[in-house]
C-alpha cells in the first residue's frame, strides 16, 4: 500500500506509560480519565458549534498528541480542549470566531458544574484574558507538533473495506460509531489508521454475528496483523467498561473559564477590603502606637522620634536661621544672593529674547524672500502672455496680407480674362460686317 500522508507520530506501549503525566505523579487511570473528560469536551463542542465530524475527530488527535509530549499537571485540560477545536476548525476548513468557541466552553461549564449560566462580555478583562490564554495554547500545540498537523482517520478506511468485503448495510453504521469511540483512547496514537479500521470493522461484524473471509484471512488484503485487531478490540471494551469521566483537578494552574471569573471577583473584593483596613489602620495609628509602647518597643520608638526631631531641626535651621548677636551682619551677607540671582535671570531672559528676536528677523527675511521669488514669477508668466499676445497679433497681420494679395491676384486674373473674352468678341464682330477682309 503506497502512504501519501505525513503521518509519522507514533509512540510505543513503553513511551505511554513513561509519559510526562506519569512523571508528575499521576496514575494511570487518572490520566485515561482526563483523556476522555477532554474528548467529550471537543465532541460536544464541535456539535454546538455545528462542525462537520471531521473537525472533531481531528481535535481529538491533536488532543492526544498534545498529552503525549505535555503533563497534564503543567497544562489545563479544559483550555487545552478549547484549543484543539480551534486549531482543528481551522485545519479542516471550518473556521470558527474565538468568540464563539469560548462561549460555548464557558456555556458548557457552567452547566457541568451546576452554575448560574452568564454570558461572556467580548469587551471585559475576562474575555481577553481568555482569549490570550486561547492563543497562547494554541501556539504551544504548533511547536509540540513542530507544526506537521496532519492527520488520518479510519473513518476513510471502513466504507472501501466493506464494500469489498460485502457486508450488510447495518455493519457500516456500527463500525461508523466504533470508530468515533475510538478517538477517546490512545489508539490513534499507538496504531496506523488502517490497523484501527481493520479492529473497528471485526469488532462490528462480532456484534452483529456476521462471518468474515478466514481462508486467506481478511485482514491481511488491508495490511493490517491479528494482534492489533485484537487489541483495537481490548481497548474498546476497556472503554465501554468505564463511567461517565468526570473532571479531576489535577493541573497546577487550576483557572478554567469559571474558576477565573471567581478569582477576579475574589481579588476585587480583598482589594476593597485591603482599602478599608488601610482606611481604619490610618484613623487608629495612635491607638496602635500606644498599644505598642506598653508592650515594650519604648526604646525603638523614642530612638525613631529622636531622629526625627533632629531632622526637622536641621530643616528649620536651613530655612530659618536663629537670631543672633551678627543677625545685621548676616543679613548683609544673604541679601545679596538673591539679587545676584534675579540679575542672572533676567540676563537669561534677555539672551533668550534676543534669540528669539533672531529667529524672528531670520524667518521675516526668509518670508520677504519668498515672496520677492514669487513676484519675479508673476512677472515672468506676464511677459510669457505679453510675448503670446503680440505673436498672436503678428500671424492675424500676417494672415491679412496673404488674403488681399490672394484677392487682388484672383481680381486680376479675372480682368484679363474678361479683357481677353471682349477683345475676341469683337474680332468675331469685325469678321461678320467685312467678310473680305
Amino acid at each position: 500500500m503506497i502512504y501519501t500522508a505525513i503521518d509519522t507520530f507514533y509512540l510505543t506501549d513503553e513511551q505511554l506509560k513513561n509519559s510526562p503525566s506519569r512523571k508528575d505523579g499521576i496514575d494511570e487511570s487518572t490520566e485515561t480519565t482526563l483523556r476522555i473528560y477532554g474528548c467529550d469536551l471537543i465532541q460536544e463542542s464541535g456539535v454546538l458549534l455545528r462542525l462537520p465530524q471531521a473537525v472533531m475527530a481531528t481535535g481529538q488527535v491533536l488532543f492526544h498528541r498534545f498529552y503525549c509530549k505535555k503533563s497534564f499537571a503543567r497544562f489545563n485540560v479544559k483550555r487545552v480542549a478549547a484549543s484543539c477545536v480551534w486549531l482543528a476548525s481551522k485545519l479542516e476548513e471550518s473556521p470558527r470566531k474565538a468568540k464563539h468557541v469560548l462561549m460555548v466552553f464557558h456555556r458548557m461549564e457552567c452547566r457541568r458544574e451546576n452554575l448560574p449560566i452568564e454570558n461572556v462580555d467580548p469587551f471585559s478583562k475576562k474575555y481577553s484574558e481568555l482569549k490570550m490564554d486561547l492563543n497562547r495554547t494554541e501556539r504551544h500545540l504548533l511547536k509540540e507538533m513542530g507544526f506537521i498537523c496532519h492527520v488520518e482517520h479510519p473513518h476513510k478506511f471502513i466504507s472501501n473495506y466493506l464494500a469489498t468485503l460485502e457486508t450488510p448495510t447495518e455493519l457500516r453504521q456500527e463500525a461508523w460509531n466504533l470508530a468515533n469511540d475510538s478517538l477517546r483512547t490512545t489508539l490513534c496514537v499507538r496504531f496506523k489508521s488502517e490497523v484501527v479500521a481493520c479492529g473497528v470493522v471485526y469488532a462490528a461484524a462480532r456484534r452483529f454475528q456476521i462471518p468474515l473471509p478466514e481462508s486467506p484471512p481478511w485482514w491481511k488484503a488491508f495490511d493490517a496483523d491479528k494482534t492489533g485487531i485484537d487489541e483495537v478490540c481490548r481497548v474498546l471494551a476497556h472503554l465501554y467498561s468505564l463511567p461517565k469521566a468526570q473532571y479531576v483537578h489535577v493541573c497546577k494552574d487550576g483557572d478554567s473559564f469559571t474558576s477565573m471569573n471567581k478569582a477576579w471577583d475574589s481579588q476585587t473584593q480583598a482589594s476593597r477590603e485591603n482599602l478599608l483596613n488601610g482606611a481604619i489602620d490610618d484613623t487608629n495609628t495612635p491607638k496602635v502606637a500606644a498599644n505598642q509602647d506598653a508592650g515594650g518597643s519604648k526604646d525603638v520608638l523614642i530612638k525613631l522620634a529622636l531622629d526625627k526631631l533632629k531632622e526637622s531641626k536641621k530643616g528649620d535651621e536651613d530655612v530659618k536661621p536663629m537670631p543672633n548677636e551678627g543677625d545685621g551682619k548676616e543679613e548683609t551677607a544673604v541679601k545679596p544672593k538673591p539679587d545676584h540671582r534675579i540679575d542672572a535671570n533676567g540676563e537669561r531672559h534677555k539672551e533668550r529674547e534676543r534669540e528669539r528676536s533672531k529667529l524672528r528677523d531670520r524667518d521675516r527675511g526668509r518670508d520677504t524672500d519668498r515672496e520677492k521669488e514669487r513676484e519675479k514669477e508673476q512677472e515672468r508668466e506676464r511677459d510669457k502672455m505679453k510675448e503670446r499676445s503680440h505673436r498672436a497679433k503678428d500671424k492675424g497681420k500676417d494672415s491679412g496680407h496673404s488674403e488681399k494679395s490672394r484677392h487682388h491676384s484672383s481680381r486680376d486674373r479675372s480682368e484679363y480674362h474678361s479683357s481677353y473674352s471682349s477683345s475676341r468678341e469683337k474680332e468675331k464682330e469685325r469678321h461678320r460686317h467685312h467678310p473680305y477682309a
